[in-house]
This record gives structure tokens, C-alpha cells and sequence, in this order.
């Protein structure tokens, strides 16, 4: 089966959208299944004004159709409500073409953090944009019970997993930093409430690994804080082992894979009890949730490396991959051919 995904996140974006895109793929080569990527590549992109460094594609829709009747998939999924995932949905609905979708980022909250637009306006136009998939894939259990609570239909588990070759103990480099060590990864932005962390009176470093838009300001903010920048792969992976607690301050993410990550490494987490860390950690000693993420983080010092680690392995991307394959197979078709591409580019899209 080929499926093809359309996405707004993708390089020189590194978020956990995108990560947990390139790793479905590689986890569904294994399963029989190849995914394809209808990405922002090739448009022309403009820059988001109240998010700098983040650019978002204008679609060209001769581009789209000939992307599609490329890949020929045997199903569409939208991964992203941005402008190539409007533009993927035009498609498939003037088309009469089933397609799934997936709720991957809190955009009424990351939006209302920015500009002045209630919540629930935004809620209502997600709602709307998901309301024509056959399912809609969420990553945790109460992500679920929340969209269902404001009316989302058609709704499917998607977990995500992680890679524990790569982020596991054994990787730990020397950081010649006071310990004990507390780190963060993640966008360096508003929605990430990186200030409730780097704000704590607590012993030893902090650690921040990313970059953002806020990371100049929160630079002069806390200049004992060691602001390390974008790094990935196996640089990441040894200084995440090299960590003694992983804090995640974030109030709205949908799930938080570092978390995961942070788990594989041995490292425990320090998080608010709410979406996302709940549904990860929720009971299993691998980690403290507390409003008060002091003491969290103090908490979390005592937590047995061991057990972080043997906690992960139960999370495999095979497994995530194979819940996805079990909802887009459900809309698989043999016949996908584009008749004329020319011709869809003027009236596939309405």
C-alpha cells in the first residue's frame, strides 16, 4: 500500500510533527507500507509575521495534482490544517476522495498566545476542517475525550513511539556543568512556557535545546541558563542521556515524543499534569506531575534511571505505525488514477 501524507511541517522546521512523520515512514517500510510526502517543497513560502523564522507555503495547484498523480497512493492523509493540508482536503473533496486526517498541534492555543482571537473561533474552524475525514488521528486518550467534548467527530488513536537505538543511556556525554543537570528540548517560543522553568530556584544547570523566536529574550531573561541550540540525532541523544531530570513546561502540547526520547535515555520527567505528560507518564514512577514544577523537578531526582529506561522500550514506532496503517487502510483504493492533471489543476480545487 502507498499512502501519501500532506504536510506543512516539514525541513528546515524540526518539531515533533515532523519527527514523528519521518519515523511512521521508516517503521512502515517494515510493515509493507510506503509513504510518500506532499510537502511545502517547490512552492513559493511566506514568512508568518507573529512567528519569526517560520515560513508557510502558498500552494500552486497545478504543483498538488502533480504531486498526486506521481506518488498514484492508494490513500491521502492530511497531517497538517496549514495551507497545504487546505489545499490537499480541496483536492480530495472536489474529487469525492475519502482521505484521513490527524490533530497534531494545539493551534487555538498556540494562536491566542499571539493575537487577540478567542480559542473557540479557531476550535470551530479545525472542526470544520476535520469534519470531512473519515477519522481523525489523535495521539492520546485525552486529547480524544477533549475534541469530543468540543464536537470533533470520527475519531482514532495514532500513538507515537520512539527510537530507543538512538536515545538510550549508553550515549551520555560529558557536560562540564554543576549537577544536578535539568534540561529542556524544544521550540524556543511562547506556547512552550519555557519561563515557568527556567524561572526556578533550583541546584545545579539548566539546559535549553532548541531555537525560537523567544530565544533572544529569555537569553538576557536568564543568563545562567545554558542555551545549547538547535542539535539533533546523536548529538542530541548524548546530551539528553548526560541530563539527570528532563523538564516539559509545556501547557499545550498534544503529546511531547521528547518526552518519550528523554524516557530512552534513562532520564526522568518533570512536567504539569496535563495533556500530553499525563497521557505519557500518567502513574508509571517515571516521572513527576505537579502544578508545582519545583517540586517536580526535585522529585523527579530520586526516580530510578532503570525504570525510564525499561518504560520506553514498551513504546516502538512498529506499534504506532501499525495503528496508522489500520486507519488509512480502511479508505485504500486500487483505482487512484488522475485523469488529466492539466485539467484538475483548474477545477479540483473549486
Amino acid at each position: 500500500m502507498r499512502v501519501l501524507i500532506a504536510t506543512d511541517a516539514w525541513y528546515p522546521q524540526v518539531n515533533g510533527v515532523l519527527r514523528t512523520l519521518l519515523s511512521l515512514q521508516r517503521a512502515a517500510r517494515n510493515l509493507g507500507m510506503t509513504v510518500e510526502f506532499l510537502s511545502p517543497e517547490g512552492h513559493r513560502t511566506v514568512p508568518v509575521p507573529t512567528y519569526p523564522g517560520l515560513r508557510l507555503a502558498v500552494p500552486r495547484r497545478s504543483l498538488i495534482v502533480q504531486r498526486i498523480e506521481e506518488v498514484r497512493p492508494d490513500a491521502i492523509h492530511i497531517a497538517t490544517e496549514g495551507p497545504i493540508g487546505h489545499a490537499v482536503r480541496a483536492y480530495c473533496r472536489r474529487r469525492g476522495r475519502p482521505f484521513t486526517t490527524s490533530y497534531t498541534t494545539r493551534f487555538p492555543e498556540y494562536i491566542s498566545a499571539r493575537v487577540p482571537v478567542p480559542a473557540q473561533w479557531i476550535y470551530a474552524a479545525l472542526r470544520r476542517f476535520h469534519a470531512a475525514a473519515t477519522v481523525t488521528m489523535v495521539a492520546t486518550p485525552s486529547l480524544m475525550k477533549e475534541l469530543g467534548e468540543r464536537g470533533f467527530n470520527n475519531l482514532g488513536m495514532w500513538t507515537r513511539g520512539v527510537d530507543t537505538e538512538l536515545f538510550r543511556p549508553d550515549r551520555a556525554i560529558e557536560m562540564d556543568l554543576p549537577r544536578p543537570i535539568f534540561i529542556c528540548v524544544g521550540r524556543v517560543a511562547v506556547e512552550k512556557n519555557l519561563a515557568a522553568f527556567l524561572s526556578l530556584d533550583l541546584p545545579g544547570t539548566k539546559v535549553v535545546i532548541g531555537k525560537g523566536p523567544m530565544e533572544a529574550e529569555l537569553k538576557a531573561r536568564f543568563p545562567a541558563v545554558k542555551f545549547l541550540g538547535q542539535i539533533e540525532n546523536g548529538a542530541l541523544a548524548g546530551r539528553l542521556a548526560a541530563a539527570d531530570v528532563f523538564v516539559f513546561p509545556s501547557r499545550t502540547d498534544t503529546f511531547g515524543i521528547v518526552q518519550l526520547e528523554a524516557l530512552a535515555s534513562g532520564v526522568p520527567i518533570a512536567a504539569f499534569p496535563v495533556t500530553g505528560p499525563k497521557d505519557v507518564i500518567g502513574t508509571h514512577p517515571v516521572g513527576v506531575l505537579s502544578e508545582d514544577l519545583h517540586a517536580a523537578c526535585l522529585g523527579a531526582l530520586q526516580i530510578s534511571r532503570d525504570a525510564c529506561r525499561a518504560f520506553a522500550l514498551q513504546h516502538s514506532w512498529d506499534r504506532s505505525a501499525r495503528q496508522f496503517i489500520g486507519h488509512v487502510r480502511e479508505i485504500a483504493t486500487t483505482d487512484v488514477r488522475v485523469a488529466n492533471p492539466t485539467e484538475l489543476s483548474d477545477r479540483a480545487f473549486g
